[in-house]
């Protein structure tokens, strides 16, 4: 259960050991299940753990112990869930027994937090919106629904990236070199869905099946196989009512939310922010 992946370095002897040790020590062995007699010390027996991580006694008191060199993700994924960890604790134990933090899981997204939701709000005339690991939009701001698209009108199903960057006719339209710009989606997508393992998903996969059927361009992309980074960048649009706008993009990871991501639209110019703030008081009546 050993790899040749040296943990971080850390000023306290047997970090890893430790974490552990206060772990074990936090969780109610009756919450679980176990007997509660001869119970010297608080919290799980190290041959508790090691049997709910299906691990052996002896390799799991020598982790503790600090022998035995670094673990496996897997081994280390099993201790996690028999110590119950949250994410941020997961994280962590991962970073001290292997230096780096385990590979993101694909979680489907629920609802968006009202303080994210005032994030987006307080972009007043920066486009923003929140998207899954599937790129389904989740939320957005009243920059977002007045220069890009008013996710707010459409089906839930309907308000995906992938979706309306090739079945809607109007969010085509205003892309310059679309092309481009449409395979640089197919390749971020397919890189994302990998990346946190959605892409073998039931939904992707109905996703993907859609999309082929539906345009041939994007089944054209997709067989291409390109991956590309998100990161940022700058984006042209031509707004039916507005004209040309220039942007700006940055992309964000959500802190406890590694199924989240935030897309912020800065405009490029004072008077890119001014077309979007007309664009906001026309389509509230002001």
């Amino acid at each position: 259960m050993s790899t040749n992946r040296k943990p971080l370095p850390n000023t306290e002897p047997n970090a890893l050991g430790a974490y552990l040790k206060a772990r074990r020590a936090k969780l109610d062995p009756a919450t679980l299940g176990l007997p509660l007699e001869r119970r010297r010390t608080p919290g799980l027996r190290r041959e508790e753990v090691a049997q709910r991580a299906h691990v052996s006694v002896t390799w799991y008191t020598w982790l503790e112990q600090g022998r035995g060199g670094a673990p496996s993700p897997d081994a280390l994924e099993r201790i996690a869930g028999a110590l119950k960890l949250e994410e941020v604790e997961r994280e962590h134990l991962f970073l001290l027994a292997l230096g780096h933090p385990p590979e993101v899981r694909f979680q489907p997204a629920g609802d968006v937090a009202p303080r994210l939701q005032r994030v987006l709000d307080a972009l007043e005339s920066s486009p923003a919106l929140i998207k899954t690991t599937t790129w389904d939009v989740v939320a957005w701001n009243r920059a977002a629904a007045a220069a890009l698209t008013d996710y707010g009108t459409l089906a839930p199903e309907q308000r995906n990236v992938l979706r309306l960057m090739f079945l809607n006719p109007h969010v085509r339209a205003a892309q310059h070199h679309w092309e481009s710009v449409a395979r640089s989606v197919v390749a971020v997508f397919r890189a994302d869905v990998t990346r946190t393992g959605a892409g073998a998903s039931e939904g992707v996969r109905i996703l993907i099946d859609e999309l082929e059927r539906q345009s041939p361009e994007f089944a054209a992309m997709w067989r291409d196989s390109d991956v590309r980074h998100f990161g940022g960048g700058r984006k042209q649009l031509t707004h039916p009512q507005a004209g040309e706008i220039a942007l700006e993009y940055s992309s964000f990871s959500v802190d406890g939310r590694p199924d989240l991501g935030m897309v912020v639209y800065n405009p490029a110019t004072p008077e890119d922010a001014a077309r979007i703030r007309e664009l906001i008081r026309a389509r509230e009546g002001r």
